[in-house]
């Protein structure tokens, strides 16, 4: 346990760190409940009331008056139902009890978070729980407390509270319900040092008989429904009435039919399928079809220790997590792009604001506003514009992916029409051709360059899409567009290699950032195979001055078996992801700590984590998403890291269709329907 980050649980609406003491609360975030940042003064995203705080007591000595009481066992996270489990001694006055905890969020019912608390004894005596929703510490007020269901004479479950977010930009609903053996004496105090409302039930303890005690709550987010804290309790009595059971069975369920995308990988050392479950749990666990407010780069996690860059959605999901959730599970990636879609007004405000036309998205996107909300400054809202690109491509290959029609028409052609336009905008005419002026790439280096190549690569790559985006719906797309793609070229250096940007030198700041592969790989910018080859050769040769940075990492493996080297994808993949991986459930980290110990340890970072499951799913098998048949989609044999005979998943969504994986090493992939 020690500096370990606390356990992480989320179904993609709710998130929840949990501690190994049990009887401390944890801190919870709800996609879109938001609030003015303290220091900042920016749209954040807020810390929300923690839904299981509860405290113990034995014949009348209280858990939270005797703070060292707790001895904690042991904590077991089970990736394949999403639930975990802790375990932890209690000493209180001449007891001591045994306490074993069961939570998990329901996927079936995304609203719903539940837990469950088996305490046995060693003697006979009498145990007290308090059961409350955890406000201590929360920026923000209490906007209203109810412990009755107004209208009806039987209050449904304990009560419910509406949380207000600082600043007044968000709010949250929560109602809660507690359950202890039939008997026990209930009793409530409002105002309590522990909570506006607590609930009691006290207990005795017969022998070493266990008694089982549940929470279960309801949090919504005030941008699902204007009465959050009403919509809480109907959600709420409709869980009730499934029963702890049946939530139960119905959220393995989920998880069982999640997990048949599972990505197995054959021939490679168990430690790489260990490190492949972790990845595909704490992605798929991040995400939702019913997420208000897509999700940021470390899904719904926080800690005290860190920003965690405030919650804000940024491209790294648009570029490395769209691609293989929309394989995986698409209802939550289209979720992901739903709320791109929804803030198209503010994407062209943004455009507005910087004197350009088309749509410009935010670098630092507010879950609620869709704003820009980079705090200070904001270098990056100014001149990272690669960020655009990326969502325009996320929105083609999700309709690629999909071959969902509707959202080809309704919700990616404008998309990909307003980035074509905002990139003529956006470029400079000179007698070359076109150019980016003074702006930035991956490496956000401190000084601005010129003609970054990523972007230029992405730009010219999403100008096809909405080109061929154009022709199949008949229309003739403005010449512009094709002159602009035509006059736009990456820098080439002097050995025949991709420059990073107009007069790149190897000895700068931030030098290694091998952001011309990302050009290559995954956005499949195709250049003749002597260029790709030099390119390669150049970046990979520089690895070890960028690894211990986050993002591009991940994809070293990868790239290594583009170029034809066994044994240097397994080296990179190590060294690019296996290493930034730590801890007792294995929480990937935005920095490898080895090489950036002054870094604090943030995580599931997941940026490092889709690039890690894209190189799976892509990266070493040669597949690549596009318009035409599934089985057209191997652009090359597969070439796997040393050792590793085989990739293969046993359910893709593929159009809509459930589809098998399988990619030998050295034989082209192969899709056929499951």
């Amino acid at each position: 346990m020690g500096n370990d980050l606390p356990a992480y649980l989320s179904n993609g609406l709710i998130g929840l760190r949990l501690r190994e003491t049990v009887v401390h609360s944890g801190m919870a975030l709800v996609s879109g409940f938001t609030g003015v940042h303290p220091e900042r003064g920016i749209e954040a995203i807020a810390q929300a009331p923690f839904p299981f705080g509860l405290d113990l007591a034995v014949d009348g000595v209280w858990a939270s008056d005797a703070p060292h009481a707790v001895e904690p066992i042991d904590q077991a996270h089970d990736f394949a139902t999403g639930e975990l489990v802790t375990r932890a001694l209690l000493r209180l006055g001449d007891r001591v009890l045994s306490l074993r905890v069961s939570a998990f969020c329901s996927r079936s019912q995304p609203t719903i978070v539940v837990q469950e608390l088996v305490v046995e004894a060693d003697g006979p005596c009498r145990l007290e729980w308090r059961s409350f929703v955890d406000v201590r510490g929360l920026r923000g007020r209490l906007a209203d407390l109810r412990l009755d269901t107004p209208g009806e004479a039987k209050t449904v479950g304990d009560g419910a509270l509406c949380w207000e977010g600082g600043g007044g930009s968000g709010r949250c609903g929560v109602a809660f319900a507690s359950f202890a053996p039939e008997g026990s004496e209930r009793s409530l105090a409002l105002s309590h040092p522990l909570a506006p409302a607590v609930v009691s039930h006290a207990m005795p303890l017969v022998g070493e008989k266990p008694v089982r005690l549940l929470q279960i709550v309801s949090l919504v987010p005030g941008v699902l429904h204007q009465q959050p804290d009403y919509e809480a309790v109907r959600l709420l009595a409709r869980a009730l009435e499934t029963g702890f059971d049946r939530l139960r069975q119905d959220n393995r369920a989920c998880w069982k039919d999640l997990w048949l995308g599972r990505i197995r990988l054959v021939g490679a050392e168990p430690r790489w399928q260990a490190l492949a479950d972790a990845a595909f749990y704490y992605l798929n666990a991040s995400v939702h079809g019913a997420s208000p407010c897509s999700t940021s780069i470390f899904g719904l996690a926080s800690w005290h220790d860190y920003h965690y860059y405030y919650g804000h959605v940024m491209w790294d999901i648009d570029a490395f997590a769209i691609e293989p959730l929309s394989l995986l599970q698409p209802q939550a990636a289209r979720a992901l792009l739903d709320f791109r879609s929804r803030g198209l007004v503010a994407a062209r405000n943004n455009a507005k604001l910087m004197g350009r036309e088309g749509l410009q998205f935010p670098w630092e996107a507010a879950p609620l506003t869709y704003e820009e909300a980079a705090p200070g400054g904001g270098t990056g809202a100014w001149r990272e514009d690669h960020v655009t690109l990326h969502v325009a491509r996320a929105f083609a290959q999700y309709a690629a992916a999909t071959a969902d029609a509707r959202f080809a028409d309704e919700d990616a052609w404008p998309v990909l029409a307003g980035v074509a336009d905002w990139i003529v905008s956006r470029v400079t005419l000179r007698d070359e051709g076109y150019a980016f002026l003074h702006h930035g790439g991956p490496a956000e280096r401190a000084e601005a360059v010129d003609n970054d190549a990523l972007t230029i690569m992405a730009a010219k790559v999403v100008l096809g899409q909405a080109q061929a985006a154009a022709a199949a719906r008949g229309l003739r797309p403005p010449e512009i567009w094709g002159r602009v793609a035509e006059g736009l070229a990456p820098p080439m250096r002097s050995d025949g290699a991709i420059a990073a940007h107009d007069g790149f030198v190897v000895t700068e700041e931030k030098g290694a950032t091998p952001s011309p592969l990302l050009g290559l790989y995954p956005y499949g910018y195709r250049v003749d195979p002597d260029t790709e080859r030099k390119t390669l050769a150049f970046y990979l040769g520089r690895w070890e001055d960028y690894v211990g940075s986050p993002m591009l990492s991940a994809l070293y493996g990868a790239w290594a078996a583009m170029a034809g080297d066994r044994r240097l994808a397994l080296r990179l993949l190590d060294e690019g992801y296996g290493r930034y991986v730590v801890g007792r459930f294995q929480q990937t980290l935005e920095y490898r700590l080895d090489r950036m110990p002054d870094g604090a340890p943030a995580g599931p970072f997941f940026a490092n984590i889709a690039g890690f499951l894209s190189s799976l799913l892509f990266g070493f098998t040669g597949l690549r998403i596009g318009r035409g048949e599934p089985k057209s989609w191997s652009s090359r044999p597969a070439f796997l890291p040393a050792g590793w005979q085989a990739i293969e998943v046993d359910r893709l969504w593929i159009g809509g269709r459930a589809m098998r994986l399988r990619a030998r090493h050295g034989e082209p992939a192969i899709l056929d329907d499951a």
